[in-house]
């Protein structure tokens, strides 16, 4: 039986996943630099360990409900292995390391399995709880990512 060790961690009121083997750091972020003409998923770019990081707000490209009045922008993100790249994403909470096994995996639903969330790779059932497993590979799609690699690599330009 094949097994996988996974970090979850929460957007809204839904529980997510990514592989370990994926993820490079979970960071708490003071500052991101705004960057104008940026897609509206994109918080802007961060230093980290010297390298320009682009910051993914996990609400705003999973289209989940903005925080309420009062709440404050998450510190905590996520910083992802993407295409040789980093991306940083911003969660509301990093929950916990799990090990997954294939039989607590289930496909999407081919109702939700449509382009627009082609990054949902599974969905595990375990002790009750429901965590939507996400492709960091397939978190942007190429024109994001472009889009992306090119803000950065403007800033990068500009910021020296």
């Amino acid at each position: 039986m094949s097994e996988f060790k996974v970090v979850s961690f929460i957007i809204g009121d839904e529980e997510y996943a990514l592989d370990i083997m994926k993820i490079d750091s979970i960071i708490e972020i003071k500052k991101i630099l705004s960057i104008p003409q940026s897609p509206p998923f994109v918080e802007g770019v961060i230093n980290f360990r010297g390298t320009v990081v682009p910051v993914i707000n996990g609400r705003k490209k999973f289209l989940i409900k903005s925080l309420k009045n009062g709440d404050k922008r998450s510190e905590r993100a996520i910083v992802v292995n993407f295409e040789n790249k980093k991306v940083a994403i911003l969660v509301d909470e990093v929950k916990e390391v799990l090990t997954l096994s294939q039989n607590t995996l289930e496909e999407p639903p081919s109702e939700i399995s449509d382009v627009s969330n082609e990054y949902i790779s599974a969905i595990a059932n375990i002790d009750g709880r429901m965590i939507i497993i996400l492709d960091a590979g397939k978190i942007l799609n190429r024109k994001e990512s472009s889009e992306i690699s090119n803000m950065v690599k403007k800033e990068s330009v500009e910021g020296r």
